[in-house]
């Protein structure tokens, strides 16, 4: 995808659940509905880099001048600038095509009553309670093999647990850390649970902006100081792969970083290096969480061993985040988990200077190297060497050490033996529910 014009045309002709055909010309209008200020979407900037897409935003135009219905398939789209990884982009929920005639019928109530041309429609929303989706009867690919899938919201997760073992929830799509040993070494429950290394990574992001972690040695000291392989096993259950930089091992296509081992001597030698050699204090900031509490814990013991004197801050989410996002945490523990099949984002959104505090770069890192070579990577169409440049982008990320690089932990989920055919998949938004099946099996373990 350059910012020239990009022709896509359908081979194939999905239908809305309401038997109409989908057209390109639906596609131009939903994405148009996205971007439309009254819509008020959070997520903009899925699209927003098509051209003429501010001046949509702004109202300054009734129209976004880059999307182009050329006939009813035949779509052109024209981006203000090149961006490889916007096709990945545009598999996200954001860019689903839905019928103008429903939104214009439904008006507000849309969002309640959505539909639009996957296999499955929606059939009943009680908020704070479950989504039930039925069939779509104009589904033209391959039939789904149950009736309906019920999503039940469960905040509590052993709630949630103790539904799934009585039988009223089929799928955990998430084992609790406390419970994932008993059910996986349980004979009645091992051959359910499913494993896959997950599109993510755990972290503790150190504020670049001040003293003492605008010294790079400071902060490769943190990333030496802390022994993360025995922290993932004793934690976590060794369930995930230890990071040697910000990118999932899935999404990396050429040698990953060095990384850094468990070496409190080599960490002590840098704080003394940088100036520092009875070390400092400084404030841990996390959401108010049991697991999240034990990784700190964990890593305040080990900077403890090497000098560093860490205070541990527990904050409710959105203030944590308004924390973080305005400087005010020394430190911070955070996940970043992928919303498209790309390593670009796990390194522009992260780490690029225009996207300092909220924008995504938390840790307040600048650096005009890097910020030129990813703007190189995310232009170049070749993926070949794309994945070459992110690879380049990541190894200065790993040296620059703005995060102390903690895992990929993997995708964990556990489903009763009478479903047939469900597997994980690296992004939730990818998964269609086609080839799930429940049998009645009044013999079933776990009953």
């Amino acid at each position: 995808m350059t910012a020239g014009r990009t022709v896509s045309s359908c081979a194939t002709t999905p239908f809305f659940f309401n038997g109409r055909a989908v057209t390109a010309h639906d596609v131009a209008f939903s994405f148009e509905r996205v971007l439309a200020p009254q819509t008020r979407s959070p997520r903009t900037w899925v699209l927003a880099r098509i051209q003429g897409a501010d001046a949509f935003m702004q109202g300054r135009t009734g129209h976004v001048a880059g999307l182009r219905a050329l006939s009813a398939r035949t779509l052109e789209i024209e981006l203000a600038e090149p961006f490889a990884p916007f096709l990945s982009m545009l598999g996200l929920p954001t860019a689903y095509v839905v019928p103008r005639e429903e939104v214009e019928r439904l008006g507000a109530d849309f969002g309640r009553q959505a539909g639009g041309s996957g296999p499955f429609m929606l059939a009943e929303w009680k908020h704070n309670q479950h989504v039930r989706l039925a069939k779509n009867p104009n589904w033209r690919g391959p039939g789904p093999l149950s009736s309906g899938i019920c999503y039940r919201i469960i905040p509590e997760d052993f709630t949630a647990m103790v539904a799934f073992e009585k039988g009223s929830l089929d799928i955990l799509p998430d084992i609790m850390s406390s419970e994932y040993a008993r059910y996986a070494r349980d004979r009645a429950w091992r051959d359910c649970v499913q494993q896959a290394p997950g599109l993510n990574t755990y972290y503790l992001g150190l504020n670049c902006s001040r003293a003492p972690f605008a010294d790079v040695r400071v902060r490769q000291a943190l990333n030496c100081a802390i022994d993360r392989q025995t922290m993932l096993a004793a934690i976590l259950d060794g369930r995930g792969q230890i990071a040697r930089g910000p990118v999932p091992p899935l999404l990396r296509s050429g040698a990953a970083p060095s990384g850094y081992g468990y070496d409190p001597q080599r960490a002590r030698a840098l704080l003394a290096e940088a100036g520092y050699p009875d070390g400092f204090a400084m404030r841990i900031y996390q959401t108010a969480d049991s697991e999240n509490l034990d990784m700190c814990q964990a890593v305040q013991s080990y900077l403890q061993d090497v000098g560093i004197r860490a205070s541990i801050v527990q904050l409710e989410w959105s203030t944590f985040l308004a924390a973080v996002a305005d400087g005010e945490a020394d430190a911070f523990w955070l996940s970043w988990w992928a919303d498209y099949p790309d390593a670009e984002n796990f390194l522009f959104p992260l780490f690029h200077s225009a996207n300092l505090g909220a924008g995504g770069n938390r840790s307040r890192y600048r650096g005009a190297p890097f910020d030129r070579l990813i703007e190189q990577a995310v232009a170049t169409r070749d993926p070949v060497r794309r994945g070459e440049l992110y690879a380049q982008c990541e190894h200065m990320i790993a040296g620059q050490a703005p995060w102390v690089f903690f895992w990929h932990k993997d995708a964990c989920s556990i489903h009763r033996p009478e479903l047939q055919g469900y597997r994980a998949v690296p992004v939730s938004a990818m998964e269609k529910g086609i080839d799930w099946q429940r049998r009645p099996d009044p013999g079933a373990a776990g009953n």
